[in-house]
């Protein structure tokens, strides 16, 4: 008969989550996997199966987790839009202090995207989802009269996630957080 689970499921996947957004895929052993999550090889091979189907749930938790916060936010009609931009922007220039520099999905796209077309089209459809609700946005705040009805909306929300995944990648690098602010200051004068 099984032993019950001691632990918390959800908690280990966010660990693993942390890893791989830091190391990614490749670079990540099983080994970290245990350290991080407090597990030991038997639980994790048990649990999850592999280490791929851990870094699945772990990519898919991040993706809803960033997604649903990204999609609150731009929704949010109390907020003009060009507040919503510099907010989502600015989830780059101060991240949240436990989270790793970059972006695990831009991380996971430059090393896996090549050969794993299935994660390319999760992320693909996660992307469009957000693209299409700020392309949305912008045109509502374009039709209030809230931002010149001349601009292109979907090519705003596009350089909006463009600048959005090019601060994540200089941060990743180490980028200071004054750069970052003289980068978001310059998108939102399209705004």
């Amino acid at each position: 008969m099984p032993r019950p689970r001691t632990f918390d499921e959800d908690r280990a996947v966010d660990a693993a989550m942390r890893v791989f957004w830091m190391s990614g895929y490749e670079a990540t052993s099983t080994q970290d996997l245990c350290a991080a999550t407090g597990l030991g090889r038997s639980s994790i091979y048990n649990t999850f199966t592999s280490k791929r189907t851990l870094f699945d749930r772990a990519l898919r938790r991040y993706v809803e987790d960033f997604s649903a916060a990204q999609l609150e936010l731009i929704q949010d009609e109390s907020l003009p839009i060009r507040e919503r931009v510099r907010r989502i922007l600015w989830t780059a220039v101060e991240p949240e202090p436990d989270d790793p520099a970059g972006c695990f999905v831009i991380n996971t796209i430059v090393e896996l995207g090549p050969r794993e077309p299935e994660i390319v089209d999760l992320l693909d459809r996660d992307h469009e989802t957000k693209l299409a609700a700020l392309t949305t946005a912008i045109q509502a705040a374009q039709a209030a009269g809230d931002l010149d009805a001349d601009q292109d909306a979907a090519g705003l929300a596009a350089y909006v996630f463009t600048v959005l995944g090019g601060l994540r990648v200089a941060a990743r690098r180490g980028a200071t957080p004054d750069s970052q602010r003289t980068v978001v200051e310059a998108t939102l004068r399209s705004f």
